[in-house]
């Protein structure tokens, strides 16, 4: 299985707080635990290299990419949402972390603005399983203790989920739903809350355990040879495809 973790990559040059923390990014602390995974092919690409690091044939031969933006999501080109978004609609995956709600790849295809309500305040938050039979949450116990972490809270303003795996509760009351799946044409999107620039929650191993077993449930879909869903950049790929296998 093919995976791309892309991240904008600007604070952990910037930032001496956050490189202390992941001081060669959250795509290469990801990547060394994903690269010790049977079966799994990993890929990093980053905001400022050409085409966003995503150029068309490496969104092809992605089965599950894992997206973390934070404080550049207006510099991401409209070419680079438009592949991703008919990737999906093609068959794959999209795992979205943390501050990525406010990417456009997200908001492009759940349809909404994505807002929510946040408070950094290096408080504890509980993750809590409330589907224990979903593929997701294999492993996992009946909740997810993360010692420090920045508190995201309702009204998250997406669509409704086709599946609820995980709801949040902060030491300041307040509750989030952190683990949604939404089907987008043949493809999954899965938005997982935890994480956070200044906290070394990529790290934790029930947060790298959740994010594996979501690469293992959103690379299973099939992806058709030609397909009639999504907007025209997808339309175009069809025909490509169509024009190909002929």
């Amino acid at each position: 299985m093919n995976v791309t973790i892309w991240n904008e990559f600007r604070h952990e040059r910037e930032s001496e707080e956050v490189k202390a923390v992941y001081p060669d990014g959250i795509h290469a602390a990801l990547a060394k635990h994903l690269e010790s995974v049977d079966g799994l092919v990993v890929r990093t690409a980053t905001l400022d290299e050409p085409e966003n690091g995503l150029p068309q044939d490496l969104v092809d031969k992605t089965d599950v990419m894992l997206w973390w933006g934070h404080k550049a999501h207006g510099d991401v080109a409209d070419e680079t949402v438009d592949r991703v978004q008919a990737a999906v609609q093609r068959g794959m995956g999209l795992i979205v972390l943390h501050s990525g709600h406010f990417s456009k790849p997200f908001k492009r295809l759940l349809g909404t603005t994505c807002g929510l309500v946040w408070r950094e305040d290096d408080m504890h938050e509980r993750l809590w399983v409330v589907d224990p039979t979903h593929p997701i949450a294999a492993g996992i116990d009946r909740y997810i203790e993360v010692p420090h972490s920045e508190m995201y809270g309702e009204f998250f303003d997406v669509p409704t989920p086709d599946e609820l795996v995980f709801v949040s509760w902060f030491a300041g009351g307040e509750v989030f739903r952190s683990g949604m799946v939404w089907k987008r044409g043949y493809g999954k999107v899965f938005y997982f809350r935890p994480g956070h620039e200044t906290y070394p929650i990529y790290r934790q191993p029930e947060v790298l355990r959740v994010i594996t077993n979501a690469i293992g449930y959103l690379g299973e879909a099939t992806r058709p040879t030609v397909t009639g869903i999504g907007n025209a950049p997808n339309a175009k790929v069809s025909a490509e495809a169509a024009r190909s296998s002929e």
